[in-house]
């Protein structure tokens, strides 16, 4: 599905606020890859599925809450589940490890393709784990959901520029990670 602009979503929201289900079908519809993309690479991916559905029952649930203009309601829905992802750390406090053994779904792909895809996917899951919380998210918006740096600003509550110095020191900080990591595998 099209990436759905916030003209649009705006009006979906709008007729979901006066108890259309079937527009917030169409958010549900636009919004669950993304979400979901940005919970996966900070959590478990069972967990993940479950938060995802965990951030749209919250937002269907607080819908009312929404006020139109201040943020984009993509902005506002990553808020909530990066809300859920904190909770969830606060809640386990223990520290996620990813399965390495999980199997790859892709059997059209060579074995040794699907290796290389799978210790490079464990690599960067951890080292963006290693990541401070700032530069997680914004990473996790900006090359992830590929989210533009204004929505990421409102969902950290940031200006324009500081997502873009925060953007660049991530990523320094994520090339030396795994530069030293490579020596692990």
């Amino acid at each position: 599905m099209p990436k759905k602009s916030d003209k649009d979503l705006g009006r979906l929201v709008d007729l979901a606020q006066n108890g259309d289900t079937e527009a917030f079908g169409k958010i549900y519809d636009a919004l669950v890859k993304p979400v979901y993309r940005y919970i996966y690479y900070r959590v478990d991916k069972h967990i993940a599925e479950d938060l995802t559905e965990e951030t749209f029952l919250k937002a269907w649930q607080n819908l009312s809450k929404y006020k139109a203009g201040k943020h984009p309601f993509s902005a506002w829905i990553f808020r909530i589940a990066h809300n859920l992802v904190c909770d969830h750390y606060r809640r386990n406090e223990t520290s996620s490890e990813i399965d390495e053994g999980l199997p790859d779904t892709k059997l059209d792909a060579s074995p040794s393709y699907q290796l290389d895809l799978k210790l490079n996917e464990v690599r960067l899951r951890k080292a963006i784990n290693k990541l401070p919380e700032n530069y997680q998210q914004v990473i996790l918006l900006k090359y992830i959901n590929e989210e533009e740096n204004e929505v990421i600003a409102r969902v950290i509550g940031k200006s324009e520029g500081a997502v873009r110095t925060i953007q660049f020191r991530a990523l320094e900080k994520l090339r030396s990670l795994l530069e030293e990591r490579k020596e692990d595998f």
